[in-house]
């Protein structure tokens, strides 16, 4: 049986999230043409708010998960295939977080919570991960 290796996985999930990225900032232009909110405005539709903080969030929520997920799948502290695994909850979890968000802001904080604790779970496997591989030079 063949065994994928971590980066191909890692590289997958990180297709899956930015898919996810473009297709949110793809929806806040189309409402922005829609509901005709000219730029540069990022108010005016309830719609386009809640889309455009979806949006936004997930950029936030970006720039912490992909450094994160691949320091951890370049240094492992066991199991390869954990930092990818938690890539896929963490792109599930956006998932989560918008759809809620359009439907009632309120409702958001399983998707964004699950988002959280794996960019809290990653960032700890990097630690570990870079503190092994240091330990293993010699430092």
């Amino acid at each position: 049986m063949t065994t994928i290796p971590g980066p191909l996985l890692s590289a997958t999930v990180t297709i899956l999230a930015l898919l996810f990225y473009f297709f949110s900032a793809m929806r806040v232009g189309n409402l922005r043409g829609r509901l005709g909110i000219k730029a540069p405005a990022t108010v005016g539709h309830e719609t386009f708010e809640r889309a455009y903080r979806v949006q936004l969030n997930t950029l936030e929520q970006l720039g912490l998960f992909l450094p994160l997920l691949w320091i951890d799948t370049f240094f492992p502290i066991r199991l390869g295939w954990l930092a990818p695994l938690l890539g896929l909850i963490w792109v599930a979890g956006r998932v989560v977080y918008s759809r809620a968000y359009m439907n009632d802001p309120e409702k958001r904080l399983i998707g964004a919570a699950s988002s959280g604790l794996v960019n809290a779970a990653l960032f700890v496997l990097a630690i570990l991960g870079v503190a092994r591989a240091w330990m293993q030079v010699g430092f």
